[in-house]
């Protein structure tokens, strides 16, 4: 079992970040909710193409029962007009590993066997990163840095041990990002300790060509942003990928010991979100 949790909860409203006119906090409010779920759909629905047999999405939100339990870290840009909700431009959304027992499991579960790596590391407290999008127009290095601050600031807060989650590439065929997949799978694996399969019903291989044919160059250009973001900082890639045929997606399981995160990761970071979270 985790420690009982130490901190007291985040003040809502409180400053997590903040880059020139980005400024990122907590969601406060059901309408600053409803608002990130509406920019969910715009991305994973209207732009990516996700499953829209779903009946509750007549309303155009992505929405699960996850959301009432889940922190949604939110970039908000100043410098637009209109109510504060409807300024937000980027969102995560995060469960604590508190909050995903009361959620009888963390949303990863149902691809990956991550109720295993979390029972071998009781010490540990665990967050899951989710739902992670960002309007087009401001897919910049700023707005992710911005969007990091925030993690940094609540994982200090909340003395979070181990960030993971899902990570997607684009479309239900993993054999169309091979290249990349091998790359993942020889160069980019977890190590023992943090080992994670996918769940046995669900496991596609990752290791789709010889390893000799692969472009490192080219494979790592072909990862998603959010990837090749992840794996900047440290992060490794448990074992098999999942098709995720609700949004269209191919996923693989992250992996990220706070511990192990490169140093000048945490030192660019690591000093904002301090500031932030105390």
């Amino acid at each position: 079992m985790v420690s009982a949790q130490k901190s007291a909860p985040i003040v809502p409203g409180a400053p997590l970040g903040r880059i020139g006119n980005l400024e990122v906090r907590l969601a406060r409010n059901d309408a600053e909710i409803a608002a990130a779920q509406e920019i969910r759909y715009r991305v994973f629905y209207d732009e990516l193409g996700a499953g829209k047999g779903r009946l509750h999405l007549l309303d155009q939100r992505d929405i699960d029962h996850f959301d009432p339990l889940c922190d949604h870290l939110l970039v908000f840009d100043s410098s637009l007009p209109g109510p504060e909700h409807r300024r937000i431009v980027g969102t995560y959304r995060l469960l604590r590993q508190e909050a995903a027992v009361a959620a009888g499991g963390f949303y990863s579960e149902g691809e990956f066997e991550l109720t295993r790596l979390v029972a071998r590391h009781p010490g540990q407290r665990f967050l899951e990163l989710g739902r992670s999008c960002v309007l087009p127009d401001y897919r910049s290095k700023r707005t992710i840095e911005a969007l990091w601050q925030g993690i940094w600031a609540y994982i200090n807060h909340y003395e979070i041990g181990v960030m993971t989650g899902c990570a997607s590439f684009h479309g239900t065929v993993p054999a169309a990002h091979a290249e990349a997949l091998t790359y993942l799978a020889h160069h980019c694996r977890t190590d023992a300790a943090w080992d994670v399969r996918a769940l046995p019903h669900r496991y596609c291989p990752m290791d789709l060509m010889p390893i000799e044919a692969v472009n490192a160059k080219a494979a790592i250009a072909a990862m998603p942003p959010l990837v090749k973001g992840y794996l900047r900082v440290g992060a490794r890639i448990g074992d098999g990928c999942v098709i995720d045929h609700d949004f269209s997606t191919v996923d693989v399981l992250v992996v990220m010991p706070v511990k192990e995160i490169g140093a000048r990761y945490v030192n660019y970071y690591g000093g904002e979100g301090q500031r932030f979270a105390a």
